[in-house]
């Protein structure tokens, strides 16, 4: 099994610096990316018993080690986090560009099946009444700044992801420290502060409001850190820290890689085990016993829990993508990925899609060159489809945070995804599109949404049937965000930023690739994932948070 590098001593790298893909070797593309490849893995197992046992107790000893301790895995955060200055986009040219199927109008989607989301966590991604999308289109689609955090000046380049948009509230990750926003005047309604820097935030957010961070236990020191031990439920609604806990292997706590949030059961997961907690009362849901032979590599959430579990070691190490219950950790279904698959990301839970880095195959650091359809209820394998870097522009953590994938979301059952940028109809100009998949058969449906040239499209969430996406503009244009018909894939402007130097500055430093992004109801938030030393090199004001409204 292919392991991580070991990590640096201090806190994550600067997402400035130009960073190299995750190690892997450049491979040459597919010779033809579009041609579905069958479905492969192992035979379908029974579900094992539940591996968790309800109101388990803290100090179960882990088989591993927590990283960085003697005799316990190490990673390295450097690997996961390429800034768009490291991005070579790698276009399939055939006869001067990407050729996809033209659509020529209804698909003859399915309805059956529960709305999701992938790639941002399922932020704001209700689906409407009646299968419809929510989002309206503003009386003037024209935007103004609403206003502006400044970035806060840290020691090292230290983690600010997490931010979270209900119908009360907009809130962000400081550091050591969250804050809700009116999120129209940005006035302060509420702060939390917390013991040290937040390490990880799930996107996910229950009906009620609710979701949880993974942060450090006190502030570190500089170029050091202080593990990501403490885990902690925050209402975002009333903005209160409904509770804190800690999980220890023997005598050690155990850092956590990841954290998520379905239904009302918090999830987090670690080289040293996992647990899972009820979200209102922090009540230990269960934890892995200690006599178990599989590994949490982590969970994704939202309307369903899923664990990625890697079970032996070495070259016979196995992933097991599990359905569980929320409320007991029983295994509902289990699917066992093929060998040469050392890491996957849950895409969405429901539809059941994970994406995976096969056999290094990307080419590109991605982690993302394969996607699996599969059925929630059997375990079985629906389909696998082949999305090779060279063609496609999704990117998935995969090693720590398992639902951190841009580029791609999921919902009706199809497969929406970002392609790589190529040449547009102009001279000298570049675009691309988003396409879509049938997660039944594995086809493309035929639809396409073209960013237009020199603009670069991506799907940011579903709105119901819709989705809902962010186009990058050229120099002499504000981004928009627009909403593609699930149905026509036809595209209607929800907002357009001003083309002012300032907004094109934000704009620039705040891409999808690496930024988040926050759309709903005529406003649009984008937000860094990193605070950092002040720099000399640059007289550019940073901001944590620029918050756009319709109506300019």
């Amino acid at each position: 099994m292919t392991q991580p590098p070991p990590p640096p001593p201090n806190q994550p790298p600067n997402p400035y610096a130009q960073q190299p893909g995750h190690g892997y070797p450049q491979q040459p593309p597919a010779p033809n990316p579009y041609a579905q490849q069958p479905g492969y893995g192992y035979p379908q197992q029974p579900p094992r018993p539940g591996y968790g046992y309800p109101g388990g107790q803290p100090g179960q000893p882990g088989h591993q080690g927590q990283p960085g301790q003697p005799g316990g895995p190490r990673r390295n955060n450097a690997a996961l986090f390429i800034v768009v200055a490291a991005v070579v986009a790698i276009a399939l040219i055939v006869g001067g560009g990407i050729w996809y199927a033209k659509s020529s109008g209804g698909d003859g989607r399915k309805d059956d099946t529960a709305n999701s989301t992938g790639g941002t966590g399922g932020q704001g991604a209700d689906g409407g009444e009646n299968g419809k999308g929510t989002e309206k289109v503003p009386a003037d689609t024209t935007s103004k700044v609403l206003f502006q955090v400044p970035l806060p000046t840290a020691q090292d380049t230290t983690v600010t992801a997490g931010s979270w948009l209900t119908g009360k509230v907009y809130a962000k990750t400081g550091i050591a420290r969250i804050t809700g926003y009116d999120p129209d005047t940005g006035a302060e309604l509420w702060t939390i502060p917390l013991s040290g820097p937040v390490c990880r935030a799930t996107g996910q957010v229950s009906a009620d409001g609710r979701t949880a961070v993974v942060f450090q236990p006190r502030m570190p020191a500089k170029g050091s850190t202080a593990g990501c031990t403490q885990v902690a439920a925050i209402d975002l609604n009333t903005g209160r820290k409904l509770w804190t806990r800690t999980v220890k292997s023997g005598d050690v706590p155990v850092n956590f890689d990841n954290v998520t949030v379905a239904q009302q059961t918090v999830a987090v997961g670690g080289s040293s085990g996992g647990a899972a907690f009820d979200l209102a009362s922090g009540k230990v849901r269960w934890q892995p016993k200690a006599a178990d032979s599989c590994d949490d590599a982590g969970y994704g959430g939202g309307a369903k829990l899923v664990a990625v579990r890697r079970c032996g070691s070495g070259d016979a190490s196995q992933l097991r993508i599990q359905t569980l219950d929320p409320v007991s950790g029983k295994v509902l279904s289990e699917y066992r990925m093929a060998s040469g698959i050392d890491y996957a990301s849950v895409v969405s839970t429901d539809p059941l899609v994970v994406a995976a880095d096969v056999n290094n195959s990307a080419g590109d650091g991605s982690g993302f060159s394969d996607v699996f359809s599969i059925d929630n209820r059997t375990g079985a394998l629906r389909t696998r489809i082949s999305t090779p870097g060279s063609s496609y522009a999704a990117r998935c953590d995969g090693i720590y945070e398992l639902e951190k994938c841009t580029g791609v979301v999921v919902g009706d059952d199809r497969l929406y995804l970002a392609t790589e940028r190529h040449d547009g109809d102009g001279d000298y100009t570049k675009t691309n599109e988003i396409v879509a998949f049938d997660l039944g058969t594995g086809k493309q449906t035929g639809q396409r949404a073209d960013a237009g040239d020199n603009y670069t499209i991506t799907p940011l969430r579903m709105d119901g049937p819709d989705v809902i996406a962010y186009k990058n503009a050229p120099y002499d244009k504000g981004a928009q965000v627009v909403s593609i018909d699930g149905g026509s894939f036809k595209e209607t402007k929800l907002l357009e930023n001003p083309a002012t130097t300032a907004v094109k500055a934000v704009e620039t430093t705040m891409s999808p690739d690496y930024a988040e992004v926050r759309y709903s109801q005529g406003h649009l938030y984008l937000s860094a994932a990193y605070a950092h030393a002040p720099t000399s090199s640059s007289s550019a004001k940073d901001y944590l948070v620029t918050a756009f409204g319709a109506g300019g």
